[in-house]
This record gives C-alpha cells, sequence and structure tokens, in this order.
C-alpha cells in the first residue's frame, strides 16, 4: 500500500489565498519588491513621512510630559498657565524660560522632545549673530531670524508631503474623470473638451499665480486651489487614450448589449484597465506637485510668511551665502525626498510593465 502524502502551500500562497489576491496582483507585487531600489526607497520614504506627522514630539518647544508637586501635565495637549509651575503670570508657560526649568526640575522632572523648538521658536540666547552655525544647540544650525533649522526643516517636509498628496489625489480624481468621459462618449463631447483643454493649457500659470496671490491670502487651501486650476490636465490624456482603446473591445460591446449602462461600464469594465496606467504616473505626479510649492515658497508666492517651507528655506539659503548650512540643509531634504519618489515611481512602472517577468 503506497503512502499519502498531503501538500500543503507555502505560508506565503496561504496568506495570499486569504486576501484573496489575484495571481496578476501577485506577480506585480513580486516585480515591485525584485526593484530592490525602489522597494527599500518606500521604506524609507513611508518612515520618514510618518515621523513628520509626529513633528509635534519631534521638535517642540513645549514638554511631552512634566510632573510638578506630585501632578503630570501635558502642554503639548493642554494650555498652562505659569502660575500652574509657581509663577506669577496667568499667561502661558514658556518652557524654555531657565527660571521655570529650574523650578520644575526641583519639584519634579519633564520629558522633552530630541528637538527643543518649534519651526517658529526663536533662540535668543545664541553666541553669534544670526544665521548660526551648527552647534548642540542647534544640531544644523539657524536662520537668519534665530530659528532652529532642523526644527523648521522636519515641519516643512511634512507640509510639502501633505500638500503633493493631497494635490495629486484631486487633480488626478478630475483628471480621470475628464479623461473617461471623453474617451468613452468620444464624438463632439471628445472634440469640445479637447479644444477646452488646448485652450486653458496655453493659459500663463505664473501670471495668473501672481494675480490670484495678489487678491487673496496666501495659504495652504489657497495654493492648493489655484495649483488644481492647472494640474488636473495630467492625466487626461492617459486616460483618454485607455478609454478610447477599451471602448470597442468584445466585452465592453457584450455588456453594453445586455443593456448595462454606460457609468456601470466604464466603472467596472475600463476603468480598471485605465488605472494601470493612472497609477504608474501618480508618483511623478506627486514629485512636480511638491515642486510647484517649493518654487512658489522660493519665489515668495507661496505659503505665509513665518510658515516652514523647504522653499524658504532655499531663499534665505540664496540671500545669506555666508551660511552655507541653509543652502545645503534644504537642498539635501528637497533632493533626497524627490529621488525617493523617483525610485518608487521606477519601480511602479515595473511592477505594471507587462514585458517584466521574474527571474
Amino acid at each position: 500500500m503506497s503512502d499519502l502524502t498531503i501538500s500543503t502551500p507555502p505560508p506565503q500562497d496561504r496568506l495570499f489565498g486569504l486576501l484573496a489576491i489575484t495571481p496578476l496582483t501577485r506577480r506585480r507585487i513580486e516585480n515591485f519588491r525584485a526593484n530592490k531600489r525602489g522597494f527599500w526607497s518606500l521604506w524609507i520614504f513611508l518612515t520618514l513621512f510618518v515621523l513628520s506627522l509626529f513633528a509635534e514630539f519631534l521638535a517642540n518647544d513645549k514638554p511631552i510630559l512634566v510632573k510638578y508637586e506630585g501632578a503630570y501635565y501635558m502642554p503639548i495637549f493642554s494650555f498652562y498657565p505659569e502660575t500652574a509651575f509657581g509663577g506669577q503670570f496667568p499667561t502661558e508657560a514658556n518652557f524654555t524660560d531657565p527660571w521655570l526649568r529650574e523650578r520644575i526640575a526641583t519639584q519634579g522632572w519633564m520629558i522633552q522632545p530630541p528637538v527643543p523648538y518649534t519651526y517658529r521658536t526663536i533662540n535668543y540666547r545664541l553666541d553669534v549673530p544670526a544665521p548660526a552655525p551648527p552647534s548642540a544647540a542647534n544640531w544644523l544650525g539657524t536662520d537668519d531670524q534665530g530659528r532652529d533649522l532642523l526644527a523648521r526643516l522636519i515641519y516643512g517636509f511634512r507640509i510639502s508631503v501633505l500638500f503633493g498628496l493631497a494635490l495629486t489625489l484631486v487633480s488626478s480624481v478630475i483628471g480621470i474623470a475628464a479623461g473617461a468621459v471623453q474617451g468613452y462618449f468620444g464624438g463632439r463631447v471628445d472634440l469640445y473638451a479637447q479644444r477646452f483643454i488646448e485652450v486653458w493649457s496655453g493659459l500663463p500659470e505664473l501670471y495668473i499665480l501672481l494675480i490670484i496671490t495678489s487678491l487673496l491670502v496666501p495659504g495652504f487651501w489657497t495654493l492648493l486651489a489655484v495649483l488644481l486650476l492647472f494640474s488636473w490636465t495630467s492625466l487626461v490624456a492617459v486616460v483618454r487614450a485607455e478609454f478610447l482603446r477599451g471602448r470597442n473591445f468584445a466585452y465592453v460591446r457584450a455588456a453594453r448589449a445586455l443593456g448595462v449602462g454606460d457609468g456601470m461600464i466604464m466603472w467596472r469594465h475600463i476603468l480598471p484597465n485605465a488605472m494601470v496606467a493612472t497609477l504608474t504616473f501618480m508618483p511623478f505626479i506627486l514629485n512636480g506637485s511638491i515642486t510647484s510649492l517649493t518654487a512658489l515658497d522660493f519665489l515668495g508666492l507661496g505659503l505665509p510668511p513665518g510658515s516652514p517651507s523647504l522653499g524658504e528655506v532655499l531663499n534665505q539659503g540664496k540671500d545669506n551665502l555666508q551660511a552655507p548650512w541653509l543652502g545645503i540643509s534644504g537642498f539635501v531634504v528637497i533632493a533626497a525626498m524627490l529621488s525617493l519618489l523617483i525610485f518608487i515611481g521606477e519601480a511602479v512602472r515595473d511592477a505594471f510593465d507587462p514585458r517584466k517577468s521574474l527571474r
């Protein structure tokens, strides 16, 4: 009697089965992981981005936790007057004051962030005039107003990535919808929409930005709305071409013959194929969105003065050539961030490339 052997799939296959991942999706994931540069760039970028989301715990002039006379305080989340720590004024406690720090040390303790400055904290105890070079108090030095450069880079990285993600997602939704309508219906709809996009793309974007920023107070949402007016056209041509190609496929014509609505056909049958090219372009669109905000801040047309901005750091480096740490720090952060996004985009492109095969 022959022995019966029961073969069990490896743990990796069982995991893919539980997650209901199709073989095509699995091949794309493996292709992405095969690109080591893009794979590790994704993890490095995600780590930096997640850390920047908790910037208040990394760079802040307020302690994370204070114990004073047996009571616990969290100044990062709540307002505490100076009288709560034995002071005389009901104003907010200044934890950079040496007197207050000594009093807390004698009656308790406090846990400070690794960088004891926020992006707007001015160091009034510099040994040299601002901009001060790197030192033990300011690891990357200060800008021309005495603010810690490392804290401004941490907050600037966060706002740049959040702005880029918001602009990329909203503009992609609008661009995909416009391209889908053009490509699916074709005819006069496609003709008139194409002429409108050609005229709209020919408008002088920089002059319109100058006019709008002179009329409105510049801010995060204002810049997002202004840049959205021109950035949504980046994906229209790609999605339009995919819908023009896919609307004549046999399964699409069969669904139309069975009475399936146009919206359902566009959403379930053609859009998944168009999303392959869209996802390939999105990391590069994110890169361009971050670059646009940096360029506007460098020109003084971006975020309000005093906001943490990578472009403003570069502008200070241009105006203070005697302080090379300003320009070098800003350049390194921007170059590293954009390089990581480019590497991720290349890995995504390889993952969706049908010509790529695993060894």
